[in-house]
């Protein structure tokens, strides 16, 4: 049985140096390149915007998240970190954040969009 095995095998790399010395087609039409991008871009917001959703989202007092994690913009979000729903006020002033949820760290208020888990903004 072994033997069939083996036999087998090189019989199928023996019939594989055929596709191998197949001749190679020259293109001499111009290739198009593009640079493509991935990630979300961050969310941008005025002044007064991010001023606006830290006072509204201040107010809640709600628990803060522990502090044990450094929140940048652009890492994600452990799946143990309770986020919290914008508040209806300022989804209405800022609609961009309406999809955002949110968490307090160290008194700064932390924007993430939740269909990545990806902090999107940090407002202090």
């Amino acid at each position: 049985m072994t033997y069939f095995r083996h036999a087998a095998m090189a019989l199928a790399l023996l019939s594989g140096t055929s596709a191998a010395s197949a001749q190679a087609v020259i293109t001499t039409q111009p290739v198009e390149t593009r640079t493509v991008v991935t990630t979300q871009p961050t969310l941008v917001l005025t002044p007064e915007q991010r001023h606006f959703i830290y006072r509204d989202i201040a107010r809640e007092h709600v628990a803060p998240a522990p502090p044990t994690v450094t929140y940048t913009v652009g890492t994600r979000v452990p799946p143990h970190v309770h986020l919290y729903t914008v508040p209806e006020s300022v989804a209405v002033a800022v609609p961009a954040v309406r999809a955002c949820r949110y968490m307090m760290v160290n008194g700064h208020v932390v924007l993430v969009d939740p269909a990545t888990s990806e902090v999107v903004a940090e407002l202090d």
